[in-house]
Order: C-alpha cells, then structure tokens, then sequence
C-alpha cells in the first residue's frame, strides 16, 4: 500500500460518550467484519470491559474502504490509562473527538484534547448520541465551537448507535486527515503503543513503523530497555491477526515476539534492528511509575502461593503492574502492589477474584511518600508500616496533583468547598459555555478514597474529573495507629497530615466499632500518633446471666457468682485474642 493511501487515527473521548460503538459501525461500514459476527464493543475483548461499558486495553485494527488503508485505535477513556492514550496518539496522525450531545464537554474531553493538541495530531470533531430525546445539540456544539475554534459546519453529527451518519466521519477521515510522512531515515524505527502478554505465543507488541520495515523472523533490540527479541510473525489485526511478510513505514500492526515478559518491551518503548540498529529513539519514552499502593492477601494462608503466581501472571502483561512480599502478624502473607490509580487498582482486583478464583483481603490504599533522613539519606516508602523512627526524619513528602473539574456553573461554590476540605487549593476557574472548569492541586492521599464518589453527589452526577500528578512536597505529617485490645495492627496504620490526624482518628475507630464483633471480655479500640493516645471507642462485653438459676436464699450467693464471672473476665481480657474481620482493613474506602 502506497503511503498516500494510509491513514492513521484514533478515538479519543472521555468515558461513556461512544468511542467503542462508533468503533464497531465503522467496522459495519468499512465490510471489516461479518454482520453475521458482529457484537457490540467488538474491540473490547475483556469480559470485565463489556460489563462496565468502558474500555480498559486499548485496540488497533485495520479497516479497508475503497483504495484506502485506515488504522484505527480505540483508545481507554479512563485518567488512569494516559499515558497509554497519550503513545497512541504519537502513534496516529489524526483524532476523533467524540463527545456525547446530552453530556458535553466533560474532564477526560478536555484532558485528551489537550494530548492531541500536543501530538500536533488534526482532530476532527464528532457529535454523538444525537438521537436522544436529552440531546442538546447547539450548546454542545457551541461548547466543541470554543474549545477546538471550529467552524459549525466542521463537526458531524451522528448517532453511532443507529449508525445515523456515520459514513461522514469515513469520508472526514479519508479527506482531512493527512496521510504518514515520507521517510528520510534509513534507520528502522517502530513505536510500541501497547504490548500484552499471551499463553501461547509470547509478547505481542502492537506497533506503529515510523522509519524503515521490519521482516519477519529479523532480530529486533527495544532500545529503552536493551532486550534483544526475533519477530517471529509481523501482520495486521482486522480484528483477527492476519499474517504478512512485513510491516512497513506508517503501517500499524503486531509483532510476535520470542520474549518472556512486557518488563522487556514497554509501552512508549523504540524498536530498531539488532543487525542496523537506530542511533537516536523516538521521542516521548518515560517509565511509568505506579503511585497508588494497597495490600492484597488471601482469605486463608494457604493460598499465598497461589496469589503470588496470579500476580506474577497478571504482571506479564501489565508492565505498570509491580508488587512486592508482605508480611502482616494479622492477615499473614501477602503482596503489595503498585496502580497507577483506584480503577486500575479494581480492575486487578476483579480480575484476580474472576480469573484466579481467589478470596482476596485488600488493605487500604495509600500512595508512596518520599523521606529525607536527618543523616541525608532518602528513602521511598510504600507503606505507613514502613516509615522509620520520626527522630531520625528530617521531612516527610507527599505526591500532590494537578486537578480539573468540570461542572455545571452552579455548583462551583461546592466543589470549591469540597477541594478546600481534601486541603487542595483551587487555582483557577474558568467558563466554557455553560460550564465551568475549576483548575486545582491537591495531596493524592487526599483524593484516593471517596473524592470521586462526593464528588458526584454534591454535583448530582454532572461533575466529572480528571487528575496529573504535580510533585512531592515536604508536609507535617504523622504516621497515625490504630491499637485493638492494646495491640498495634500494623495493616491499619495510615499516613495523615497532623491537622486531620485526630478527626481520622475518631473517625475510623467509630467505625471499626462497628465493624468489629463483640466479645467476651470489653475491647478498647484507639488511635496513636507515637506514644499519645488521640482517639478511643470502647466495645462492651457480652455478659452471660450467670444468676438465672439461683432463685431465693442469701443475696450473697449471688454476689459470690457475679464475684466469680467478674475474674474470669479479668483473666480474659488478659490472655483473649481479638478476631478482626477482613472488613475491617477497607474501612477508610467507606467514610460515610
């Protein structure tokens, strides 16, 4: 295929507003796939993908109309995934922009715009769901007018559910967006946007030919990570793999590699030829850094082994997936693991109980924190367990993040409370149309739990938000643990600001209160910051009538029973042990 007659795009769009269904029309259109083997959200292939309706791995495929190649890809929708949004741009020369005619504008439309922008990519505006009855279509096109600084006539409107209009968005693509450049380097250069691991075969990259060809069964060195590999089968997906002899300059597709694990060929990563390898990469490759951290542990000890392996099989395919043994004296063995945020951190969840059959206990999640010690040293910690003795800390820092919040205009005043109350601080506001969108940065600890859910609520569902992390910055912050019947359970320790330390405090052990099973014997619940007690919460005894078969005679005798009961439960409270249910290590996920 001649060169003027490729084109690259993807679709970007924030969660919801029909990237996946406009997916699977074009499919229709273009003859790609068989009526007859359609399905909705053909390109999500994950189970979990087709429940939640969002797309979680993104999809190239490629797509034949008249003499023309097309090479899509239906990009994840979700903040957690974009750095895998933002290679799939480098990889594209164009851009869908769909945004939902009853929604608008909303946090992910303008996050991966914004990216497009960057990728210097030609986006072409798409207006979906027009056939609702909710449908606004003026202001949501004069939102998309002031956004991108369009013309009317620019933006198509379609429904991508009836498949009203779509051949427009075909006709767009093939007039508007420009076709790969031609190359002048003699280097071959190919970009990894996405790489998963299977069963049978290995890593599959799916890569995008910037300079030169790659042939099957040539021996190929990712220059990132300095793995060495052979292309043991090249081709293009439509959906399925079909195979060919080679991948040419601007040609999207896959490689079958001999590799072991996605740790070797990471997204963003360059692929060059072991025999004539490239001097200089592409540009824009950056290790991806997981900042959200939780414990996983199985429901009984003798399934570590068998959490371990899933983790390590998960891990093969998700390179921003990283963990490490745990040990707690209440949950036993386990793992900690990195996400890189709370929906990547419920996915793997999800796909560890579904997939592995495992019964899984999950501490709360918290971020890492950097250290600086008063001897210089600098230390990483992922875990409030871990932090060293305080008298040796010189400072404490936190991840803080770059906010965005995109609501209607009348409930600004409360979404600035509600950023106010996490300890953010609101930047800027601006208007785009009838919306507003609050510019803010805020500690991540702060936003991990519930922010999201407060966040709909006070904005009735409308507001939505979109999240980069900023930097670390140095804070008071205390180490803030929770004893059960005197002993300190470390998998509940959390890492606190000391202005909210004694209301997290109160708060938590009222609801491990609640939590908690009564005993035998009465059970003091408390909150410590070092050697000071900040919160307690007691839970009384159970207290067997122990007098029910006396009747008459000298009170004494009854006192003499009461006497009795009374030292057994002395005895009790000082050898007794406390069974903490696993309900109560999520406690923080649920504050209200």
């Amino acid at each position: 295929m001649t060169q003027d007659h490729i084109r690259n795009f993807c679709i970007i769009a924030h969660i919801d507003h029909g990237k996946s269904t406009l997916a699977d029309r074009l499919l229709e259109l273009t003859g790609t796939v068989q009526k007859r083997d359609m399905k909705a959200q053909l390109l999500d292939k994950m189970e979990l993908e087709r429940e939640k309706g969002i797309t979680i791995k993104l999809a190239p495929v490629r797509m034949r109309h008249e003499s023309y190649e097309l090479n899509l890809i239906d990009t994840p929708g979700h903040v957690d995934f974009s750095y895998e949004v933002s290679r799939s741009l480098q990889a594209c020369e164009g851009a869908l922009l769909v945004v939902d005619a009853t929604q608008g504008i909303q946090a992910q439309t303008l996050a991966n715009v914004y990216l497009a922008m960057d990728a210097d990519l030609k986006i072409i505006p798409v207006l979906n769901k027009i056939d609702l009855p909710a449908a606004d279509i003026e202001r949501v096109s004069a939102e998309i007018i002031s956004l991108l600084g369009c013309k009317r006539q620019d933006i198509i409107e379609i429904s991508a559910k009836t498949g009203q209009n779509v051949d427009s968005v075909l006709r767009a693509v093939i007039s508007d967006i420009p076709p790969p450049k031609q190359s002048e380097n003699s280097e071959t250069r190919a970009l990894i946007f996405d790489s998963y691991y299977d069963d049978y075969r290995g890593v599959i990259l799916y890569v995008r030919v910037f300079d030169g060809a790659i042939n099957k069964n040539a021996q190929i060195k990712m220059m990132a990570t300095g793995a060495d590999g052979l292309s043991l089968d090249v081709g293009a997906l439509t959906p399925e793999m079909i195979s060919e002899k080679s991948l040419a300059t601007g040609e999207i597709g896959y490689i079958v590699t001999n590799l072991k694990s996605t740790r070797e060929a990471k997204v963003g990563d360059t692929i060059t030829l072991a025999s004539k390898p490239a001097h200089k990469p592409l540009p824009g490759y950056k290790n991806v850094q997981p900042f959200v951290y939780a414990g996983f542990f199985p429901d009984s000890n003798e399934n570590y082994q068998l959490l371990k392996d899933a983790v390590e099989k998960l891990s093969l395919s998700d390179s921003a997936l990283q963990f490490a043994p745990e040990n707690s004296p209440v949950l036993g063995f386990g793992v900690r693991v990195g996400f890189l945020g709370l929906l990547h951190m419920d996915i793997v969840r999800e796909r560890l109980e579904r997939e592995y059959d495992l019964e899984l206990v999950i501490t709360n999640p918290s971020t890492d924190y950097h250290v600086v010690m008063v001897s210089g040293e600098e230390l990483d910690i992922k875990s409030a367990a871990d932090l060293p003795d305080p008298a040796k800390i010189q400072e404490i820092r936190e991840p803080w993040i770059n906010g965005e919040i995109i609501v209607p205009q009348e409930y600004v005043g409360s979404v600035i409370q509600l950023i106010s109350s996490k300890r953010g601080q609101q930047k800027n506001v601006s208007y785009v149309d009838r919306r507003a969108v609050v510019s803010f940065e805020a500690p991540l600890a702060n936003l991990l739990t519930d922010f999201y859910d407060q966040l709909k609520s006070i904005t009735s569902g409308y507001g939505s938000f979109n999240y980069e992390l900023a930097d670390y910055r140095a804070e008071d912050l205390v180490r803030l643990d929770f004893y059960v019947a005197g002993e300190m359970i470390g998998a509940l320790s959390i890492m606190t600001h000391r202005a909210e330390a004694q209301a997290l405090g109160r708060q938590t052990v009222e609801k491990l209160k609640d939590v908690i099973p009564r005993q035998n014997f009465k059970v003091a619940l408390q909150a410590a910051i070092g050697g000071k007690f900040i919160a307690r919460e007691d839970i009384s005894a159970y207290r067997k009538d122990v007098t029910s078969g006396l009747y008459g005679g000298d009170v004494s005798r009854k006192k003499k029973v009461l006497a009795k009961q009374a030292k057994g439960k002395k005895r009790l409270k000082k050898f007794g042990k406390v069974d903490i249910p696993s309900e109560a290590f999520t406690v923080m996920l649920k504050r209200d």
